[in-house]
């Protein structure tokens, strides 16, 4: 079994964005799901992935007053407290991908990075088309496949045929300076729970080892001029897309992650003068109503297309991961809100 991956393992927001693993889908519970989050504990313990699971509920935070004996009393267009603790808790998601990858090749799996496939020829046997960097060279290679799992993200939908039921956007995120003890009692996240907020303006956190406090917001579209500017130089080189290397310092990215900082600083006084160390942003990608999608490619039946997590992928996408594996070896049949496409 070969891994593919078009950049480096953990590369841009996947190895630290997110972070808060929930039940369910971002639709809700769906027929057959199973229990995610019971699923997602099972395959880290049985692959010995130590990714700091913990999994003391989420607070759900709204802009009411009916909220009682809320920890947390933000300043944010109203107060936002906690309406709700629900199911589910934090992770480290660069732990996680480290430890997917080991387990991997301890399997006998051979991960090779910076392998871009742009195109799948559906013969038999399939065959994938890759671009490959290796010392600073591309080049280019053909590989035959007797099954592929196409696990795309929000910037290759042409691969898996997704560009038109689906929608790339650019999420931002910033992180803190730790903070003291005092200061994680004073804004309500001594408990370590993360959260997210049920109505707008959108936002979402989690509490780092450190003590510094993720927080994320704001959805960016990807400008067309951007994407067809980029494309066009990467293919004339013979490279891939490099859409993942927007540059956040710039446009409306940069624009939106002011707009973060600034809300961030006047939530309480804990955060007025909070250093922020890090500041990034990742590619999420929306489906129609919300469901993520897990379907046999309607060219071959021989491709299992997985994505669209819209959001909620940091614990779906492993447990969909080791369903897909089962699909094809026929071990397990796909979920009946699959289907073709």
């Amino acid at each position: 079994m070969a891994v593919l991956e078009a950049a480096s393992l953990g590369e841009g927001a996947s190895g630290r964005t997110g972070g808060l693993a929930l039940p369910d889908t971002a639709a809700g519970p769906l027929p057959g799901l199973g229990d995610v989050l019971a699923g997602y504990k099972k395959i880290l313990r049985v692959l010995r992935i130590d990714a700091r699971l913990e999994l003391p509920g989420v607070y759900e935070l709204g802009r009411t007053s009916r909220a009682n004996n809320s920890p947390i009393a933000w300043n944010d267009s109203g107060t936002l407290q906690v309406v709700r603790r629900v199911p589910g808790g934090c992770v480290d998601p660069g732990k996680v991908v480290g430890g997917l990858a080991r387990a991997a090749e301890k399997a006998g799996a051979q991960i090779f990075e910076h392998a871009h496939v742009h195109a799948v020829d559906f013969q038999r046997p399939l065959r994938l088309r890759v671009r490959h960097k290796f010392r600073g060279r591309i080049r280019e290679k053909e590989i035959c496949a007797q099954q592929i799992l196409l696990a795309t993200n929000a910037f290759s939908p042409e691969l898996s045929e997704l560009r038109r039921s689906t929608a790339s956007r650019l999420t931002l995120a910033l992180a803190t300076a730790p903070l003291s003890a005092a200061q994680l009692k004073a804004i309500g996240l001594s408990s370590r729970r993360g959260f997210y907020t049920i109505d707008f303006p959108y936002l979402w956190g989690r509490l780092l080892e450190s003590n510094g406090v993720i927080f994320g917001s704001g959805l960016v579209p990807m400008p067309a001029s951007f994407n067809v500017l980029n494309r066009d130089r990467a293919r004339s080189r013979g490279g891939s897309s490099n859409l993942y290397r927007f540059d956040v310092r710039k446009g409306e990215s940069a624009e939106r992650l002011g707009w973060l900082e600034n809300r961030v600083r006047n939530l309480h006084p804990a955060f007025r003068f909070v250093r922020i160390t890090h500041r990034w942003g990742g590619p999420i990608l929306f489906t129609k109503k919300m469901r993520p999608v897990f379907r046999l490619h309607r060219r071959s039946k021989n491709v299992l297309v997985l994505a669209g997590y819209n959001g909620h992928g940091i614990a779906l996408s492993v447990y969909l991961g080791k369903w897909a594996a089962e699909a094809l070896l026929e071990r397990r049949a796909l979920p009946s809100w699959s289907g073709r496409y």
